[in-house]
């Protein structure tokens, strides 16, 4: 029993000493796997065109609020919610009673001026007359003063006839001035009635826009909204009716930085431009839709706000698009990009050689010797599947693309290229 225990005991330290041995390699054995095989690439030189992008909201190029230019009931509505319309086709018709009536009464007031101004003109005539008549007196009478008054001194006849001459000259004077006086009365009551037919005339004019005014028309062409308003409600000038927008061409609003719009000017004015506003197709702008695909039309700019906003340090900008089919409508959101700027010669690697530790971004550069170097970079703008390096490494080194997960600094591996990994 004894010598069993014994073999028993020395079986169980063997077994112990053998799995202890087993669970690791040997000192020395992590240098002996040799270099790890990684997948690389080469960083590459291109000019990269910088695309700004901008969160955008579709607006009408014009938005008219249709409001009735007079009060009355609504009885009709001639238009289809929704449908496009035209420059003056009636969209809504107001009770045209009232208004009638009043063009009634002012064109009764304008024929009773125009016949007041026949009545003053025939007083006028009258007046002018009487007038002529009266000068003629006048001047008989003077003659007669003039022709008689050597005779009375020569005795020849009665100072008495002379007096009564004279006095008659004095009365034909007298008269003379009371019918001028008469004439410039007439005159006034010409002028006076003629303003009145003028006034009256205004007046018609001003019954005969309101009577107009209850056929309420479209302001522009476009596209009418939902009516805001029912048949048989009371409406005034306040009211309003529907809207109708102008979507041939839309315009696009959106919000850039200032770095951005410094950027943008630099291009137009390099292209002999004076500011955005004039640099017509220079800055061809492309929207991208709310579903993901790109609108096929190119936009321009065509509003740059006087200022940046206080809040957001971002200026607003409105581009036109050509929008035939009126497929965009108000309202809609998607995205505005165009191209800003140009990095020359800039240092290109694909996304997936980039790592990111602790906020910092790194790249892993196998070295002539095969020797893995970590490096901090800063990253510039994506086009595609690659990304600008703006520092940290240098043109034509290589940096490691599949693999990364098992690199540290100064690991030895073994470069394979994409192309012949067959990835």
């Amino acid at each position: 029993m004894n010598n069993i225990a014994s073999g028993l005991v020395c079986g169980f330290t063997l077994l112990f000493v053998t799995s202890c041995t087993s669970s690791g390699p040997p000192p020395g054995a992590e240098g002996q796997q040799g270099p790890i095989a990684v997948e690389v690439a080469y960083a590459t030189h291109q000019d990269v065109p910088v695309i700004g992008d901008w969160v955008a909201v579709t607006d009408g190029f014009v938005d008219a609020q249709i409001q009735p230019q007079v009060s009355g009931y609504l009885i009709r509505q001639d238009y289809v919610e929704g449908s496009e319309v035209h420059k003056d086709q009636i969209l809504f018709e107001i009770d045209p009673r009232p208004l009638q009536a009043v063009l009634d009464q002012a064109r009764g007031q304008l024929g009773q001026s125009e016949s007041q101004v026949v009545q003053a003109q025939a007083q006028l005539v009258q007046a002018r007359a009487q007038l002529a008549q009266a000068q003629a007196q006048l001047e008989l009478a003077a003659i007669n003063v003039a022709r008689d008054t050597p005779l009375a001194r020569a005795h020849a006849i009665s100072q008495s006839s002379l007096d009564t001459e004279v006095k008659t000259q004095q009365a034909d004077k007298a008269a003379l001035d009371n019918q001028q006086g008469a004439v410039e009365s007439a005159q006034a009551a010409v002028a006076t009635a003629q303003s009145a037919v003028v006034s009256s005339r205004a007046a018609v004019e001003t019954a005969e826009l309101n009577l107009g005014f209850t056929k309420v028309r479209s302001l522009i062409d476009g596209v009418a909204g939902q009516a805001a308003v029912q048949v048989g409600n009371l409406v005034g000038t306040t009211s309003v009716l529907t809207s109708v927008s102008q979507l041939q061409p839309i315009k696009v609003f959106f919000s850039i930085s200032e770095q951005e719009y410094l950027a943008l000017a630099a291009r137009a004015m390099s292209n002999g431009k004076s500011d955005l506003l004039n640099s017509g197709n220079l800055i061809p702008l492309k929207l991208t839709l709310s579903n993901g695909s790109v609108f096929p039309q190119t936009g321009r700019i065509v509003f740059v706000d006087r200022s940046l906003s206080a809040q957001t340090g971002s200026l607003r900008l409105a581009a036109s698009f050509a929008n035939p089919g009126n497929l965009l409508r108000p309202g809609q959101f998607g995205r505005v990009s165009a191209q800003t700027d140009v990095l020359h010669n800039a240092i290109l690697v694909p996304q997936k050689a980039v790592n990111e530790l602790q906020g910092q971004n790194q790249v892993d550069v196998a070295g002539p010797d095969n020797v893995i170097h970590i490096r901090n970079v800063t990253l510039g703008p994506q086009v595609g599947a690659e990304i600008v390096i703006l520092s940290g490494l240098k043109g034509d080194e290589r940096v490691v693309t599949e693999g990364n997960d098992k690199l540290r600094e100064g690991s030895k591996v073994a470069p394979q290229s994409a192309r012949a990994s067959g990835k």
